[in-house]
């Protein structure tokens, strides 16, 4: 059975603005949470149940890792991001991706600046991130200013090599990783929640969260019941290890906390 959902179909082609010249559309989808569930029961030769019914199959699925009926629902978007947000997002290889070429256009003038409360110092205990506090707002201007100066000089040399008639393909060598692109990503939902709960950990970098978040909240709308399922199983819950697992059993009984040093702050860092 083909799926309609009306509130996605509403939503087709729709730009969600992400950063300051990015975006998120959902260009198509095949299934939704039907689809799921009618998968899921293929081998049983059981049709569609009831709503109840089939919000706690699905959660039963995805809490217990039961992947490949995620797998029937397909996602197209069409987005637009920095070149340094679209190399962490190639990690992800499960993702079908076609992306604008620079050796076949020219390149547009757009590129990243961020805005002034997201500009930190380097984080002292995390090598990959920055701090959560911004830096003093005349620094973060002048920041703003020297990538904004730096932009434009790249720009101006850029079109100069074209109007020289230099091959596009040399002309663009030169482009920052601040320079918008855009790519089709077409990916499964079972990979699409993998991608999801790394990227919007807090842990990840805060642009990439941004195209994170707005992505979980297309696919609510075309997956509900999934999407809350994942929000409560994968989302906001918790692995333990053997050894957290024990801990919480002896917490639970009354006892100390057997655990100590690094290991416990990790294990109360998940419960928090």
């Amino acid at each position: 059975m083909h799926s309609v959902v009306e509130a996605a179909e509403k939503i087709l082609d729709k730009e969600y603005k992400v950063l300051d010249h990015g975006f998120v559309r959902l260009v198509d989808y095949m299934g939704s949470d039907d689809r799921i569930v009618q998968s899921a029961r293929v081998s049983y030769g059981e049709g569609t149940k009831t709503y109840r019914q089939d919000k706690g199959l699905i959660n039963y699925l995805l809490r217990n890792d039961h992947t490949s009926p995620f797998e029937q629902v397909v996602f197209t978007f069409h987005v637009k991001m920095p070149i340094f947000v679209a190399r962490q997002w190639v990690r992800h290889r499960t993702g079908r991706m076609n992306e604008i070429s620079g050796r076949y256009s020219v390149m547009k003038d757009e590129c990243y600046i961020p805005d002034k409360e997201h500009i930190a110092l380097q984080s002292e205990d995390n090598k990959q991130g920055r701090k959560d506090e911004a830096v003093p707002e005349e620094v973060a201007l002048r920041v703003q200013t020297m990538l904004k100066d730096e932009q434009e000089r790249i720009f101006n040399n850029y079109h100069e090599l074209l109007d020289m008639g230099i091959a596009r393909e040399i002309s663009r060598i030169d482009l920052p990783l601040s320079l918008y692109t855009e790519f089709y990503w077409q990916m499964d939902l079972h990979n699409l929640f993998h991608f999801l709960a790394l990227r919007l950990d807090g842990h990840a970098q805060y642009e990439i969260r941004e195209y994170a978040r707005t992505m979980f909240e297309i696919v609510k709308i075309v997956c509900p019941i999934a999407a809350e399922a994942f929000e409560n199983h994968k989302l906001n819950g918790v692995s333990l290890s053997g050894r957290e697992k024990e801990a919480v059993k002896k917490i639970l009984s009354g006892e100390e906390n057997p655990l100590s040093g690094r290991e416990k702050e990790i294990f109360l860092a998940k419960l928090n």
